[in-house]
């Protein structure tokens, strides 16, 4: 237990929980009447925003003398990461008449959370925001447009029956979170 509290202090756990929390459900309740995709991605994008910025400790090379596998560990923080967003999503558009169908949200989160992995393997731990906060607003401004370039970027917001957004987050959430749980942050 001790190893938990201690683990999830240096990734700044306590620190992020009330933004991430707070950034879905005031999403919801300024967007309620007009609850869509559009308002949905812009809440999940803000909650892995806020979470992935813990995605390293302090001190990487201290990390690193560990005797066990970090491997579980990076997953498992990630995995929770979309728990919790996706879940305290899914909890919040209840309380409302209008929702975002759960395969979108699932979908969203996954990619989300593989582009999250993605920059904290590339930028570092802190930087862990940057993706998913790049593609959240490219998607969110990139007008609809039936291409298939324009389709990549708003990936977010297509349909929750679109194959290419799945393909994409997939991809994203199989390269992101691999290469996080496989290598850890940059240092």
């Amino acid at each position: 237990m001790r190893w938990l509290t201690l683990y999830a202090r240096s990734r700044h756990v306590p620190v992020v929980v009330a933004p991430l929390l707070l950034s879905v459900v005031l999403t919801w309740w300024f967007a309620e009447d007009k609850w869509t995709p559009f308002a949905a991605t812009l809440g999940l994008g803000l909650a892995v925003v806020f979470a992935a910025s813990g995605l390293s400790g302090q001190d990487i090379d201290l990390d690193r003398t560990a005797g066990f596998s970090w491997f579980p560990r990076r997953l498992a923080h990630l995995l929770l990461i979309g728990v919790v967003a996706a879940g305290v999503m899914l909890a919040v558009q209840e309380a409302g008449d209008v929702q975002v169908e759960s395969a979108l949200i699932v979908r969203d989160t996954a990619g989300l959370l593989g582009l999250a992995g993605l920059a904290a393997v590339l930028f570092g731990g802190q930087f862990g925001w940057t993706l998913p906060l790049g593609w959240t607003m490219l998607g969110l401004g990139t007008p609809d447009e039936p291409e298939t370039l324009n389709r990549v970027f708003t990936w977010l917001r297509l349909p929750a029956d679109d194959a290419l957004s799945w393909w994409l987050a997939g991809v994203l959430f199989v390269l992101g979170a691999g290469g996080y749980a496989m290598a850890g942050a940059r240092r």
